[in-house]
């Protein structure tokens, strides 16, 4: 407590909005640590390990879905990745958020952040004490950055038991409930925004 209480002075105050110039110029280690939220940079809670294994076998799903998409339709490019940097918005202030994974059109790796434009599905692991963040500010943000699609996974006794999937209404800018998934023994077919296979017994036993 002594130590928060020492850092709280006004010349700790961030000193000015950051935009898309500056972040870029910023240390990497220092952006992995946050977001940036219309401007102010806000510190990204460290994830548990189950919330960690959840994410990567999610990606994997996703990952193997999109290479059959490709495969399959020969349509362009998808990629899938963990816990990078989506550019929502510039202007007025800028918004980067770092979701747990994203499905999305392939581009350049040193083209970062990603413009929200490219991402396809966006999915977020509630965690203790994310729930609002989630369920409420990052849905409308990702909403009207104009992503399709969004995951809400819900994690409890060491398994991933639900997945709220969301799709947006462009009309309102605002997502509307798709489907509710449940944990089964088995596997779910989803068909968008591309085919997936949900293996449930993937996502059970977490962290080992």
């Amino acid at each position: 407590m002594s130590e928060l209480l020492d850092w709280a002075r006004k010349e700790n105050l961030q000193p000015a909005p950051i935009t898309v110039e500056i972040w870029k110029k910023m240390p990497e280690d220092f952006c992995r640590l946050v977001e940036v939220v219309n401007g102010e940079a806000v510190r990204a809670e460290s994830p548990s390990r189950p919330h960690q294994k959840a994410g990567r076998r999610i990606a994997d799903l996703l990952e193997t879905a999109a290479e059959a998409h490709i495969s399959r339709y020969n349509d362009g490019c998808l990629d899938v990745d963990t816990d990078f940097d989506v550019l929502l918005w510039e202007l007025p202030r800028v918004t980067i958020r770092r979701p747990d994974v994203a499905l999305f059109e392939c581009a350049p790796p040193d083209l970062r952040p990603l413009p929200a434009s490219k991402v396809k599905l966006v999915v977020e692991i509630v965690s203790p004490g994310t729930e609002r963040i989630d369920m409420a500010d990052k849905m409308a943000e990702y909403a009207l950055a104009g992503i399709p699609w969004y995951w809400i996974v819900h994690i409890a006794d060491n398994d991933v038991v639900a997945i709220e999937t969301y799709v947006l209404d462009h009309v309102s800018s605002q997502y509307r409930r798709h489907l509710e998934l449940e944990h089964t023994n088995g596997v779910t077919d989803i068909e968008l925004p591309i085919a997936i296979k949900l293996d449930w017994t993937r996502l059970s036993g977490l962290a080992r």
